[in-house]
């Protein structure tokens, strides 16, 4: 088609072009095209018909346009030109073939008459009949597979025992290949029409085979731009089940050929019980199996569920002591109050954040969101501004805000009041799930451990609040935030000195809210069994909670800010003094050659870091009035002149990627947005971690004949007719 393209355009210097080079290195406007030949299948898109053929050319516009008297004309060509044009295109060609054949025989005499006629070159031997429509039939297969993973189709259709007996049903492949079969397909229809209708097409073995090369060409495309752009940055996110089986996801983060920053997915790791074959393994996949050479790895983070936290801590620490420079950060898209209490190691903790995210999730049912509305305009009917603005809360994902404890609080009343209606409503509002579902969740609040756990992180975590939310916040608040630090840390060993006294306080908040819910105060019943018998034993609730919560909660905190914000982390920090804007609030004042040294080897040209730098800050110094101050790394970055700051783009480069460092483009952040969005949409059980790369991943290029060559050669045995077929267990 590109060459008849070519032959309606009359552009005879492209008729030696093969057609792979005109589709990859040439285009033409949409203008030169009927609008019969343009299909619009949606508003979002618009391709092309298969027989579209240039037919719309006005080669005489360019004499009326007075802007083009100097420009190089075009030469409109006869029939006969063309034909003599295109007969000497052939005639060189075949001059050129005659030479390379006559050169090829030589060099095979002298290498027969040296080597004592053996032959030592390899002559590539033409598809037989049979090979090619065999690869013809693997494409099919392939693009059935990728069809089902871009659409989030589960691999197993119908399950046997919802099957009447001696029924065959097929499953969602065998739908989809049975389907395209019936649409015309006649690789497919000529291999199967001899058939027998019970018998499976692709055996699961030969599916999972397949998915998996799927899996991994599509996951090489984002590879190879990690690769290209050298330095990257790991994100594990929270421990998901897929299929019955416990992953970790696992996502990339640097920065393309455009200099924008992408958070990208690349795949799912088996999670596994022991930290130390964890981080065995998470090692292993990352270098052998998906390539990356984590000596350019610059940054990595994790964000757990409860109870994971301190095994991520040991493969993160495993991958810091074989890579220094591969700093250990927070990521931007979890607060660090949430990711500070996903890591306290209490039970009481675990079991609390476990409740908020169920209430969380019951109450985003509309219905029963507006249940919560009108619960919440009768308890603040005396402060209307204040219930408009927990309805707003009520309405986003409030569990990962900064101040989630403190929300919940304010809640608690509402939330308890609400679920016990919802939970005795005598009439047939409700359904019984939902009802039942009510009053677990009411049970649960209404458990003064549960109470004093969240009323005790609250006031805990309010000492880190306002430094985790600037480090979520602008360039300039997140340098600002490292600065900080120490004065967190001052409070919280102070708070630790004087426990008592402030536990005191905390427990007594924690009372009031129980003798507000008619809560009755007591000690967990699993530690009172275990005091049965003791009389000696006089341990009283407050007492109790300052030694089982309290002191370990802020003593956990308080270590985990030091191991997280380490001396490599804050230096890094340091060095987004080389954002303009934090420049022009330092007064231009900065230094960040003190901060650069780790970075030392990742720069151009380092011994001329100090001069580039003095640059850099005379340049935005001295800049014109209405020149404002670039505020982000990605603004900076995009400068026009910024590739003659090599050393500072390379500097901002790896900043950027810093798991810390928010994506500021939100269309370059749809891999973390697609991951939760597969795990919301799809059933545990049909899960796949193959059909999921290619679901979130479905805007990325595949080359279905590459993924046919590697099924070939890595599965020469089978390819054969005979071996697709194996009886359904059905």
């Amino acid at each position: 088609r590109c060459q008849r393209w070519v032959e309606n355009c009359r552009r005879a210097d492209l008729e030696d072009k093969t057609p792979d080079q005109l589709n990859k290195h040439y285009r033409l406007c949409a203008k030169h095209f009927e609008t019969s030949m343009i299909c619009r299948s949606s508003p979002y898109r618009t391709v092309l018909r298969d027989n579209a053929v240039p037919t719309i050319f006005d080669l005489t516009s360019h004499l009326n346009n007075p802007h083009s008297r100097h420009r190089k004309r075009i030469k409109e060509l006869s029939e006969d030109e063309i034909r003599t044009l295109k007969q000497q295109k052939i005639d060189e060609a075949f001059e050129r073939e005659q030479a390379t054949q006559e050169l090829n025989k030589s060099n095979k005499q002298n290498i027969i008459s040296e080597e004592g006629g053996e032959e030592q070159e390899e002559e590539v031997v033409p598809l037989t009949l049979e090979e090619r429509e065999n690869k013809d039939y693997l494409k099919s297969l392939f693009e059935i597979l990728i069809l089902m993973g871009k659409q989030n189709i589960p691999l197993d259709g119908h399950n046997v025992d919802e099957a009447p007996e001696g029924i065959f049903t097929s499953d969602n492949f065998q739908a989809l290949l049975e389907c395209r079969i019936n649409a015309g397909d006649e690789v497919l229809r000529k291999r199967f029409e001899m058939t027998a209708v019970n018998l499976e097409y692709c055996s699961k073995t030969q599916q999972k085979q397949m998915l998996e090369i799927c899996e991994s060409c599509v996951r090489e495309e984002t590879l190879r731009e990690v690769r290209d752009s050298h330095f990257f940055s790991i994100v594990t996110d929270e421990v998901v089940d897929i299929a019955g089986e416990e992953h970790l996801p696992v996502l990339v983060r640097f920065v393309d050929d455009s200099h924008n920053l992408r958070e990208e997915f690349v795949g799912f790791l088996p999670y596994e019980s022991d930290p130390e074959i964890l981080a065995v393994k998470f090692h292993m996949t990352i270098t052998e199996k998906w390539g990356l050479n984590m000596e350019y790895c610059r940054g990595q983070a994790y964000i757990v569920s409860s109870g994971f936290a301190s095994k991520m801590k040991v493969v993160a620490t495993r991958l810091l002591e074989k890579y220094p420079q591969a700093v250990c950060t927070l990521c931007s898209s979890c607060a660090l109050n949430i990711w500070l209490a996903k890591s306290v190691p209490v039970v009481g903790v675990s079991i609390a954040l476990g409740t908020i995210e169920e209430v969380c999730c019951f109450f985003s049912q509309p219905q029963l969101l507006v249940e919560l509305d009108n619960t919440i305009s009768v308890l603040f009917q005396n402060n209307e501004e204040k219930g408009n603005e927990l309805k707003e809360i009520c309405r986003s994902q409030w569990t990962g805000r900064h101040d989630c404890f403190e929300v919940l609080v304010d809640l608690m009343q509402a939330l308890v009041v609400c679920l016990g209606a919802i939970s005795s409503d005598s009439s047939v509002r409700w359904n019984n799930f939902i009802a039942g579902r009510a009053f677990v969740l009411s049970s649960a609040l209404t458990d003064f451990d549960f109470i004093v756990t969240v009323v005790i992180l609250k006031n805990v975590l309010s000492f880190t609040r306002a430094f985790g939310k600037n480090l979520q916040g602008q360039t300039s608040d997140v340098f600002f935030a490292a600065s900080s630090l120490t004065a967190v840390l001052h409070s919280l060993n102070e708070v630790m000195e004087n426990i008592e006294v402030y536990h005191e306080f905390w427990f007594e908040e924690a009372t009031n809210l129980a003798t507000k819910l008619d809560v009755q105060i007591k000690l967990p019943g699993k530690f009172r069994r275990s005091q049965q018998g003791n009389l000696d034993s006089e341990v009283t609730s407050e007492d109790y909670y300052k030694e089982i919560l309290s002191v370990p909660t802020v003593e956990h905190i308080i270590q985990e800010l030091k191991d997280i914000f380490s001396e490599q982390h804050l230096k890094a920090l340091k060095c987004l003094s080389l954002v303009p804007s934090v420049m022009g609030q330092l007064k231009f004042n900065t230094s960040e050659e003190h901060h650069t040294d780790m970075y030392k080897n990742d720069l151009p040209n380092p011994d001329t870091l100090s001069a580039e730098l003095h640059c850099w800050r005379i340049k935005w110094k001295h800049r014109g009035k209405d020149i404002e101050l670039p505020s982000t790394i990605y603004e900076a970055l995009h400068l026009p002149d910024i590739k003659f700051f090599p050393n500072v783009y390379a500097l901002l480069k790896v900043l950027c990627i810093l798991p810390v460092m928010k994506v500021e483009n939100e269309k370059y952040e749809m891999g973390r947005r697609r991951l939760k969005a597969y795990l919301k949409n799809t059933l545990t059980q049909q899960r796949s971690s193959n059909l999921a790369l290619l679901n979130i991943n479905f805007d990325i290029k595949h080359d279905l004949d590459l993924m046919v060559d590697t099924y070939i050669k890595l599965y020469p045995d089978k390819v054969e007719f005979q071996e697709d077929f194996i009886p359904s267990n059905n």
